[in-house]
Formats: structure tokens, C-alpha cells, sequence
């Protein structure tokens, strides 16, 4: 039988631990050649888009997430799971829930693999559903302490720590700079819809790990190459993406291409992450494909138990 998910179903089954562990075995897998996952497709349309992303986990299953570009409000992802063995369609997600959680549960991987063991303190730009997730999942791996908030809105901000305080049970204010969200924050979010840099790299304090999940594209980014130019490590989840991209991705140009780390690689321990405190890490998230697939294999096992 099909198991099919709305995205309220995702979101009481599929909790931050369960996705960050997901996410770090997809990454692992990748790295060890078990998942398949080839940079995304896209057909032009009038008016937009349809993107695909598709990826196999060896001998179990394969799959594929598909969304376009359109703006409608009604519009929506929608992930495939089928077993590998039969063909047959093990089960679908529709809507953004899987697709933010699974970016949230990378990010949350980055944080743990790449920021101080004792970072606490989060500052986002950013208050969408991006932005959330990015903290709900770093919440599962550090011990949080306080997080500091700004977007252009002052009551999306305002409602955005409201909903840490209550969901995550974190102190969090919002800001009205995102020089003041950043200051001395051991990890900063950037996920935002900017098409130019929010963020001056001189604003960030020594040992601080970043996360950017918004735009990054040489033609269009959040952050600028000073962000790039200070960073000592600098890693993305799908080096192979960073470089298909159209105009490529920012961090995948010379002179920063041979500095891009591949996570799954941090995590096998084939190169070295971090190794001092006061460096400043760069977490590039491109969605590494196949990733949606992978939590989508994992939701049906939890989901099926509890059905």
C-alpha cells in the first residue's frame, strides 16, 4: 500500500534528531558512492519553471522530488519514494514541510560537524520557513542559549522569536540590524530571498560558523566575497551542484572552488573540518538531491509503524 503524507503528517512524525540523523547518513551515503544523486533538472515554462531532483540509495530504493517556480499559493513539492526492488511506489509527500525539514536537518548536520562544540548562541537573517528550520534543527545539536533575529518585517521578526521561545523553548529577541543579529553569535543563519549581501563578514567575531541557505548564485547572493574571503573553511552538501548551477554558485568559482569542502567527506573524516576556535566556517547549502528521497524512506518507516 501507498502511504501518502500531508505536510501535517510531516510535521508530527518527523522531529529535529530523527531528521539531522537522517540527513548525516544521506551525506555519509553520498560520500561512500550508496546514494546516488545527480545535480538537479529543470524545464522552462512559460512563466516559470518544473524542477527535479532525483536519487537512489543502491539496492533499496529510488526516487524523486519535483516543484516549479510559479508562485502559486496552492502550489507545492511533491516526493516519490519507489522500493528499489519492485518499482512499486512505497510513498508520496506533498507539500513544503519534507523539503524544509530536510534543509533544516542539513543545516543542523553543518552546525554540529563544523561549529565550536560549544557554540550557543544563533543570530538569523532571515523569518521564513527556512529560517526556522535551520534553528530547529541546530537546536537538536547544541545546547542553545539564546538566538537573535532580523528580516525587513518587523512583526514577521517579532513573531519569529516568539515561535522559538514557545516551540523550542529558547530565549530569542528580534532585532532591528542584521549587523545587531549577528554580533558575536557563535552560529549566524542566512536565509533569506536577498539577491545582494545582508551580511558584511567584518560584523562576524573570531570562531563563529555560518550557515547560508538563500541565494548564492554568482549572479545573485546573500552574502558577499568578503564572507568567502574570511572564511577558513568553506564546505557545501553537493560539490557537484555547487558547479551546476547557472551562472554557477558563488563559492564554486575561482579562487574559492579548490577551498570547497564536500560535507559527507568532514563527516567520513577524509578531510579535516574545524580545527581551531577561532576559525570561521562557511556551510554552503546547495540540497544535496536525493536527500528529500532519503527522509521520505525514513518518514514512511516511522510513519507505517505508527499508522
Amino acid at each position: 500500500m501507498t502511504l501518502l503524507f500531508s505536510d501535517a503528517d510531516v510535521a508530527a512524525t518527523l522531529d529535529a534528531p530523527v531528521t539531522v540523523a537522517a540527513m548525516r547518513e544521506a551525506l555519509l551515503a553520498a560520500h561512500a558512492g550508496r546514494l546516488v544523486a545527480p545535480p538537479r533538472a529543470s524545464a522552462p515554462l512559460g512563466g516559470g519553471r518544473m524542477v527535479l531532483t532525483a536519487g537512489q540509495l543502491t539496492g533499496e530504493w529510488y526516487g524523486f522530488r519535483s516543484y516549479d517556480t510559479f508562485g502559486h499559493p496552492e502550489g507545492g513539492q511533491l516526493v516519490v519514494l519507489h522500493d528499489g526492488r519492485t518499482g512499486a511506489v512505497r510513498a508520496i509527500a506533498v507539500g513544503e514541510e519534507l523539503g524544509s525539514r530536510r534543509t533544516g536537518g542539513l543545516g543542523g548536520v553543518a552546525v554540529d560537524a563544523l561549529a565550536r562544540p560549544d557554540a550557543a548562541t544563533v543570530g538569523v537573517v532571515g523569518s521564513g520557513r527556512q529560517a526556522w528550520t535551520q534553528v530547529w534543527a541546530a537546536a537538536a545539536v547544541r545546547p542553545l542559549r539564546e538566538v537573535t533575529v532580523h528580516s525587513r518585517a518587523a512583526a514577521r521578526r517579532e513573531a519569529f522569536a516568539a515561535r522559538v521561545r514557545a516551540e523550542l523553548g529558547v530565549p530569542a529577541r528580534a532585532v532591528r540590524s542584521a549587523r545587531e543579529a549577528v554580533a558575536d553569535r557563535d552560529v549566524v543563519v542566512l536565509a533569506t530571498t536577498a539577491t545582494t549581501p545582508v551580511l558584511d563578514a567584518v560584523d562576524l567575531a573570531p570562531g563563529t560558523h555560518v550557515n547560508t541557505v538563500g541565494f548564492k548564485q554568482a549572479d545573485r547572493h546573500e552574502f558577499g566575497t568578503d564572507l568567502l574571503d574570511v572564511a577558513d573553511l568553506l564546505v557545501t552538501d553537493s560539490p557537484a551542484q555547487a558547479a551546476a548551477y547557472a551562472p554557477p554558485m558563488l563559492a564554486a568559482l575561482p579562487p574559492y572552488a579548490d577551498r570547497l569542502r564536500d560535507l559527507g567527506a568532514v563527516l567520513a573524516g577524509a578531510v579535516p573540518g574545524r580545527t581551531g576556535a577561532d576559525q570561521i566556517s562557511v556551510f554552503c547549502s546547495t540540497g544535496l538531491a536525493g536527500t528529500e528521497v532519503f527522509l521520505l524512506d525514513r518518514l514512511a518507516r516511522v510513519g507505517a509503524a505508527v499508522r
